[in-house]
């Protein structure tokens, strides 16, 4: 409970609200404050103003300050002030508390000086005691605390309730997905990479949502693939044994007799299986990232030919014509020679496998602002479109027969790839039905 979403989410927004209303109290109090004290202060001039006449008046009907006692002490009683008068010889002449009565007055505060109009003869001084009246402040507080407090509670109490039914509504559309990603999460998990996430909205929940069927999509492929591997794997190596063991049996049973001819037969299919294995090493390598490269400054044009060359014998064999076609500008590229000449001679041996008798290929290479792209076209069968994404993929084959004749092991153009993507160039294929392939790769120049 504590640990969970909404009770986080409520204490959250309950600091916030309270936060927010306290601050708004303390505010509103220093500025009631603030605004009292002045109203005050209007109040105590108006008197004062209102003494001064009346005083004055009083001087002016009477002829002296003889009487003004009980007046002087009413204005204290009614306005919880002490106030003193003073004649024009600084004697008090009046005192709200008598204490000082006859006594001469001479305070450090100046008082409020009452004269004639028009005249500048002095009547007296009268003397206000600048304290507030018994009892302004406790009032002021009631008023802030017993009136105003009262409704800010009442609006935190409402803020708070608002809150709790806002935190509620949120934290379900939060909790939800978040629940069905880790239901998900844990079966697949589990094994069940068939599981998606359904949620639709927006947001970040939903891109995380989206993040994640994603990876469980790739989950599923990666294991579709490895599943294929190991399918493909065991294929690939039944056929060669199973014709080693059928030989060895043959032998052994005195159906055929161990002469060059059967030690040939046996030799070839140790080669398959010997060299089937050399490439998946090489595949894992480099698709570890481990595959080490030894380049240097090439000479692509020469590489190109002689690797053209080793295989100008099959090809003549099938009747399949061979062109370069070169430029003669080229610049020298930063490559380990083996791996790229493997790549041509994989990408040769494919374009081999799928042309018949009288198509052509042609080998070709231009510079391509800091690469070299080197390009092998055929004039064969061609590549049906919907296989065209899957064609680097290992063990994959156009041919689903699996027949010999139509090439290797599926290893040769994942192997290209991986190459090529080593030297930090990449490798393309385009192709149309009945009109030929055409796969294309880049290397970078040497500076």
């Amino acid at each position: 409970m504590i640990h969970s979403l909404w009770f986080r989410l409520l204490v959250a927004f309950t600091m916030v609200i309270l936060i927010a209303v306290g601050a708004v109290f303390f505010f509103m109090s220093q500025a009631m404050r603030a605004e009292v004290q002045r109203f005050q202060e209007r109040i105590e001039h108006a008197r004062a103003g209102k003494m001064e006449f009346e005083l004055t008046k009083y001087y002016l009907h009477q002829g002296s300050w003889e009487g003004i006692q009980p007046f002087v002490e009413q204005w204290g009683n009614l306005y919880g002030h002490r106030i003193i008068l003073t004649d024009a010889n600084g004697i008090v002449a009046a005192d709200s508390e008598r204490d000082l009565l006859g006594e001469s007055y001479d305070p450090d505060s100046p008082g409020r000086t009452l004269a004639l109009p028009q005249t500048p003869y002095a009547l007296g001084t009268l003397y206000i005691s600048s304290e507030s009246s018994p009892g302004a402040d406790p009032a002021l507080l009631h008023i802030l605390f017993e009136q105003i407090g009262r409704f800010l509670l009442w609006g935190c109490l409402v803020a708070v309730a608002v809150a709790v039914a806002i935190i509620f509504v949120l934290s379900r559309r939060i909790s939800t997905p978040i629940h069905a990603l880790t239901v998900t999460a844990r079966r697949l998990g589990q094994g069940d990479l068939s599981q998606r996430v359904q949620f639709k909205g927006k947001g970040e929940v939903q891109e995380l949502a989206q993040a994640f069927n994603s990876m469980a999509s790739d989950l599923e492929r990666a294991e579709q693939l490895r599943r294929n591997l190991v399918a493909d794997v065991a294929h690939e190596l039944r056929t060669p044994l199973s014709n080693v063991r059928g030989y060895l049996e043959a032998v052994r049973d005195g159906v055929i007799k161990p002469d060059a001819a059967t030690i040939c037969s046996l030799d070839e299919e140790a080669t398959l299986l010997s060299r089937l294995v050399d490439d998946l090493q090489e595949l894992s390598l480099a698709e570890a990232g481990e595959l080490k490269l030894v380049c240097h400054a090439e000479d692509i044009v020469e590489l190109i030919t002689h690797t053209v060359a080793a295989v100008q014998a099959e090809l003549a064999a099938k009747e399949v014509s061979v062109s370069i076609d070169l430029s003669d500008t080229l610049p020298p590229v930063n490559i380990d020679s083996q791996r790229i000449s493997q790549v041509l001679r994989n990408l040769l041996e494919n374009a081999t496998a799928h042309t018949a008798k009288g198509d052509a290929i042609t080998v070709a290479a231009t510079q391509q602002g800091d690469w070299v792209e080197v390009s092998v076209a055929d004039t064969g069968e061609g590549i049906p479109t919907e296989d065209l994404p899957n064609i680097f993929e290992r063990f994959y084959r156009v041919d689903k027969s699996r027949a010999r004749a139509t090439g290797g092991r599926g290893l040769g153009l994942t192997i290209a790839k991986r190459l090529v993507e080593a030297h930090g160039g990449k490798i393309e294929a385009q192709s149309e039905m009945g009109k030929g392939s055409r796969f294309s790769f880049t290397i970078p120049i040497a500076e």
